[in-house]
């Protein structure tokens, strides 16, 4: 499960991701400076795994971690291949969620490529664009499934009827993500990898005073997607990266202080990611290791073991399962047991996020 940082070229892109990642994306002030997508592999802050660490004693800890894709920037006319066009949206598509970097920010340093800050125009300047190439996503499947409707094939005039739905929205400058739909419909348009029914969370990269509340910028950007179902956040990017040079963990706290914020806007943004992406963490708590583990909201228990290997999902037999707060509360799993706050369940049990697991299973 892949986030995609996008956004137009010079917005903060490279440089919010090398905040993110131990990778170092190349970042200067020019545009096209990320050609091939960098890729970073980063892990979940939650104060959780922390606490079952110092309860448990183990010998390693492994916390969850989410991937993060810095994409190239993008121009108008990417969806007929201006600039690196094709890529860009090819490398959206290969993405399950979508971090929309908007400028938020006054510096006559650093160059703009329309020459003025307008995050609303620029926030359309994509918009368009993947509209645009939705727009001919749909138009194209239309061609196919209108010969089918004609011969009064039910499902294909079920499609039919739903394509259309999209296409007047799309014509009419409305992203996938707005358009109303029943979960027969969502499930439908799931297939066709709309670039603009993909989850959004739009980063307002602001300045430093401006970090803790935002700016009249940010504003017009939560006027502005108010319609869509999308999240925000405000986030320092220069700052972070700031941040991020120190070393030293105290210094770090005391800038965070310094600029009246608890903990670094990444951290924040990396669990924004990880929500957006449908994902929650289970735990395995023993002496050898504590670890997180990443699956899908809604996931079973067979198939939260399934995560650790396949063999446990195929010869998954029951589930030992206690609640986080229970375990934090009785402080060992022995404890916990002597309570009676260990639950055993079985195939259909729906995973809570927290749970503390032990799986038992026969191959």
């Amino acid at each position: 499960m892949k986030a995609g940082i996008v956004g137009l070229p010079n917005v903060g892109k490279s440089t919010l991701f090398n905040c993110l990642s131990n990778a170092k994306a190349q970042s200067a002030n020019f545009p096209f400076c990320t050609i091939e997508p960098n890729l970073g592999v980063v892990n979940v802050p939650d104060a959780r795994i922390e606490k079952l660490e110092e309860l448990v004693n183990p010998e390693r800890v492994m916390p969850a971690t989410v991937e993060i894709v810095d994409i190239a920037g993008l121009v108008r006319g990417a969806s007929k291949g201006e600039g690196l066009g094709n890529q860009f949206l090819g490398n959206i598509r290969e993405c399950n969620a979508i971090m929309h970097v908007l400028r938020c920010f006054d510096n006559d340093n650093i160059i703009h490529v329309d020459n003025s800050i307008d995050p609303i125009r620029d926030k359309e300047t994509i918009d368009i664009e993947l509209q645009l190439k939705d727009l001919e996503t749909v138009e194209k499947r239309l061609e196919k499934v209108k010969r089918a409707a004609k011969t009064g094939n039910k499902e294909a005039q079920k499609e039919e009827a739903v394509l259309l739905k999209f296409k007047l929205a799309l014509e009419q400058g409305i992203s996938a993500r707005a358009v109303e739909v029943s979960d027969d419909e969502a499930e439908l348009i799931k297939g066709f990898q709309l670039l603009t029914a993909k989850p959004i969370l739009y980063v307002c990269n602001v300045d430093e005073a401006s970090a803790k509340s935002g700016n009249a910028y940010v504003d017009r950007v939560r006027e502005a997607i108010k319609g869509e179902d999308a999240e925000i956040i405000v986030l320092a990017v220069g700052t972070e990266a700031d941040i991020a040079e120190l070393e030293d963990y105290e210094e770090r706290q005391l800038f965070l202080e310094d600029i009246g914020l608890e903990e670094a806007g990444v951290s924040r943004l990396i669990r924004s990611a990880y929500k957006l992406l449908n994902l929650q963490t289970y735990f395995t708590a023993g002496v050898k290791e504590v670890r997180a583990w990443t699956i899908p909201i809604g996931s079973t228990a067979p198939q939260a073991a399934g995560v650790i290997h396949t063999d446990f999902e195929k010869g998954f037999i029951r589930a030992e399962v206690i609640g986080y707060d229970d375990y934090v509360t009785y402080g060992s799993e022995a404890k916990v047991k002597v309570a009676g706050k260990l639950s055993v369940e079985g195939k259909t049990y729906v995973v809570k996020d927290g749970d503390v697991m032990h799986f038992l299973f026969n191959v």
